[in-house]
């Protein structure tokens, strides 16, 4: 007979940890939350303290009856959920609805699921920490206060089945201001020249600097001309050479945030879908003889630190693979990012660094593969030593006018062996070498380049930039970013186009409503304060009920005020001039999370929906008679297609050109990346550079 019931939330967590316990422990899966506040009503009783009312999960009836008819054969009892306030609350729901006695230490964590650790952990088992139950409590009390209070109104002034959230409604605030940006943008000219030279048969470039030795921007096209004039028969000479070391610092390693940003830039992944594949590492994979090990430490965390048992791990494998000037004097000790950051537990990291992609390739679906190998090559490079780089940077004379080139080249590559961070332009730092140049020597000029350029509008948000920015203003925790990008596209307030977030119609007049009645929901500050509160909380130096009660006594009134004073509005479907094709009625303009759509005005009684196609001008190159079509897939990508479809059945992912191949006459289709794009042939190598929007060159 088994001596004692470790409840877990997954099976998969439950057949990890079962193994490394043995046959004295019965290891079971909650399967989550078992009780939470009931969906039909508010289920708070906001003048008793707000005392929230817990019911048993639909569903989860048959689960609590097995725990407790488990928790009744054993000795005793150990609740073994995820180490966070989540985690926390679920082991407290449990312990009620198991009448566990509260004075008992019944609370394990771990921070990684490895044999080892899970040992250590029941050897010291704890009471449950009431603190954090309490700041999950008030997140959840106060969203559902929030929801529930400001949804119904929503529903009867504008539509129903709207719904508002605390912090997904200042995400879909941060999109909107975003598009107001990009849409009251002004364009500015400016113009660049380039000098395209070689010194003693070695081509370089240089870029315009100065103008009679003062600095100049260039703004117009006839200021580029006074230049042109200016070095029109001047020699290049290079009158200044500057020679400089530079280090370059790996990056920590992962914390939620910079795992979700990397997974986006890298792997292309959303940030839900990086959760869920790191929950899967978290939780155990079978690797063969080894069994099942979890391969990475817990996923949820805003911390940089590392045990100093992993540190020295990664410092003995970095030597014996990359050899001794590979790792620094002392261990890399990373400080908190973020003023905020709670620091509870370790970064994310491999569980043992010694276990390396390649040795687990095998018993590895390719997203965990890719994952794991992304984790690891961090962990790794955030232990190593420094790159060293060599910058030359050199002045070159033209008459009145100072031209600048500058080049570098890697040393010693340091942790660059292993992993170099992503950034949101998708520029890569590379080797830009420049011949050996000395003051004095004379060069030869190819090409002057001048070229007009206009300044650009902030990016739309992706989903690696969005949660870089709610990170930096304090919204949500680690925990709520996924949930909080998902929530905000299914509501239908933002769509993705391009891989982009774009506000939806609804999306601004919710906000609109919400900017004048609720002020301080959308407020960053006051958001992120509240999130600071709930830290308090956590830490056990604020009462949560006090903080619901400050937040309560304001909101109210502002309810009662939007009663009053916030008007009807009616939203009617924009009719489209296409007919149904199943009953004759009009096709209207929907809008779904992947943008919009057609959708028969005779709802509910004709169901048919149309994707909205878009023409892009190219004939057909297989039937040579259809047109090609822009189109979605049902995950909401965009791909293209014939429009004679099914009689046609061609269709590509990349956008096909209007012309041919000249080499070959076969399809060329547009190649795209955050460097830019090139023209690309299908059966040939043959390709081009795609042109530039707002670039012209100049005859010379």
């Amino acid at each position: 007979m088994a001596d004692a019931l470790v409840i877990v939330e997954s099976p998969a967590k439950a057949k990890t940890i079962g193994k490394y316990l043995g046959n004295k422990y019965i290891v079971k899966a909650s399967m989550g939350h078992v009780r939470d506040l009931p969906k039909s009503q508010i289920g708070v009783e906001v003048e008793n303290d707000f005392n929230p009312k817990y019911i048993t999960i639909r569903g989860k009836g048959s689960v609590l009856k097995e725990l407790k008819d488990a928790s009744k054969k054993v000795k005793k009892v150990y609740l073994a959920a995820d180490p966070d306030r989540e985690g926390e609350a679920i082991a407290w729901h449990l312990a009620h609805a198991l009448e566990l006695d509260d004075t008992e230490s019944c609370r394990v964590v771990f921070n990684e699921i490895t044999k080892q650790a899970v040992k250590d952990a029941f050897k010291t088992p704890r009471k449950i920490n009431m603190d954090l139950v309490n700041a999950q409590q008030a997140r959840r009390i106060l969203d559902r206060l929030v929801g529930y209070k400001i949804s119904p109104l929503l529903w009867k002034k504008v539509k129903k089945g709207l719904s508002a959230g605390r912090v997904q409604s200042v995400a879909v605030k941060i999109i909107l201001d975003r598009e107001n940006e990009i849409s009251s943008f002004v364009p500015e000219e400016y113009w660049s020249i380039t000098a395209r030279l070689s010194s003693k048969g070695t081509p370089f470039e240089a870029k315009f600097h100065r103008f009679q030795g003062e600095k100049k921007e260039l703004s117009n096209e006839d200021e580029v001309k006074e230049i042109l004039k200016a070095i029109e028969n001047a020699e290049f000479e290079v009158s200044e050479v500057k020679e400089k070391e530079r280090l370059r610092h790996p990056s920590p390693p992962f914390t939620t945030s910079s795992l979700q940003q990397e997974a986006a830039r890298k792997l292309n992944f959303r940030a839900a879908k990086t959760m869920s594949v790191a929950q899967q590492l978290y939780e155990g994979v079978d690797l063969g003889k080894e069994g099942t090990v979890g391969l990475i430490t817990y996923m949820r965390t805003d911390s940089t630190r590392i045990s100093v048992t992993a540190q020295d791990e990664a410092r003995e494998l970095i030597v014996s693979k990359y050899g001794d000037s590979y790792v620094p004097e002392s261990p890399r000790q990373y400080s908190k990012k973020a003023a905020n950051a709670q620091d509870a537990h370790e970064a994310i990291r491999p569980t043992s660094a010694l276990r390396d992609p390649d040795s687990v390739k095998e018993y590895l679906s390719r997203d965990q593969l890719r994952l794991y190998k992304l984790v690891w090559e961090r962990f790794v490079a955030s232990q190593m030593a420094s790159a060293v780089l060599d910058t030359l940077t050199a002045d070159i004379q033209a008459g009145e006018v100072t031209f600048r080139a500058v080049g570098s080249k890697v040393r010693f590559p340091g942790f660059m062996k292993v992993y170099v961070e992503g950034n949101d332009d998708g520029t890569t730092e590379e080797d830009k070498y420049l011949p050996p140049l000395k003051e004095g020597d004379r060069l030869l000029k190819e090409a002057i380049e001048p070229k007009q350029h206009f300044t650009q509008p902030p990016p739309r948000y992706t989903e690696a930039r969005l949660v870089k920015t709610l990170e930096e203003l304090g919204i949500g925790r680690p925990s709520t970013y996924a949930p909080t990008l998902e929530t905000i596209q299914k509501r239908g307030y933002v769509a993705i186009e391009e891989k982009k977030f774009v506000p939806t119609e609804l999306g601004e007049l919710v906000i609109e409503q919400m900017e004048q009645f609720f002020p301080e929901i959308l407020d960053v500050e006051f958001t992120a304060h509240m999130e600071e509160d709930l830290d308090h909380v956590e830490e056990g130096s604020e009462d949560w009920v006090k903080v619901l009660s400050e937040f309560y006594d304001s909101f109210k009134k502002r309810l009662e005020v939007a009663e009053e004073e916030m008007k009807e509005i009616e939203i009617e479907d924009e009719v489209s001039d296409e007919l149904c094709d199943k009953c004759g009625r009009p096709m209207v303009y929907k809008l779904g999370r992947f943008g919009k759509f057609l959708a028969c005005s005779g709802f509910p009684d004709c169901r048919n929906t149309k994707p909205i196609i878009k023409n892009i001008g190219v004939t057909c190159p297989s039937c040579k008679e259809g047109h090609i079509v822009e189109r979605r897939s049902k995950k909401g990508r965009i791909f293209y297609g014939c429009d004679r479809y099914p009689e046609c059945d061609f269709v590509s992912w990349d956008k096909p050109a209007a012309k041919p191949c000249p080499k070959c006459g076969s399809m060329l289709v547009e190649k795209r990346n955050k460097q830019g794009g090139k023209l690309q042939c299908t059966s040939c190598d043959y390709n081009e550079p795609l042109e530039e929007e707002n670039e012209e060159a100049i005859e010379i």
